[in-house]
């Protein structure tokens, strides 16, 4: 398994932690202002599209759970994959598997961040993320671990 920096893991669990928290001003104050993102089909420009993407993302995505790997990492940039579940309003479970390519200003805030991804419904009793709302509990196996 590769060894990544001890900043790398720090940005990865945070933003793990600001997703699974559902804290939006966490989220955004990761990016910079002018923060370019291109989340699927969806291309974002700066904090305030940002702002109203995850506002419909949130209320559409009850009860998310999220586990961030990461993938490589090279000189100001990150690549990860993740896998989270939720519902949506009408009790349907979902699954999703993607992968992110961040890249960082000289400050360390996210410059740019393309995400693919897929999602598929599945049902309550294949749930792998089973945890309380809030953070991953350090005893919650990886994405590896779970073979995802």
């Amino acid at each position: 398994m590769p060894r990544f920096s001890p900043a790398m893991e720090q940005h990865a669990r945070a933003a793990e932690d600001a997703w699974n928290r559902r804290d939006l001003q966490a989220i955004l104050l990761a990016n910079a202002i002018d923060c370019q993102w291109r989340n699927r089909v969806n291309f974002l420009w700066g904090r305030e599209q940002i702002r109203t993407f995850l506002e419909r993302q949130l209320r559409r995505e009850i009860e998310l759970r999220i586990v961030i790997e990461l993938w490589a990492e090279g000189d100001h940039r990150l690549s990860t994959r993740h896998a989270a579940e939720f519902r949506n309003d009408s009790g349907t479970w979902f699954r999703v598997y993607g992968s992110e390519e961040i890249e960082f200003d000289a400050a360390g805030s996210v410059r740019r961040r393309l995400t693919a991804a897929n999602e598929h419904p599945i049902q309550g009793h294949e749930r792998a993320l089973r945890w309380p709302e809030g953070p991953r509990p350090a005893d919650q196996p990886s994405l590896t671990e779970l073979g995802f």
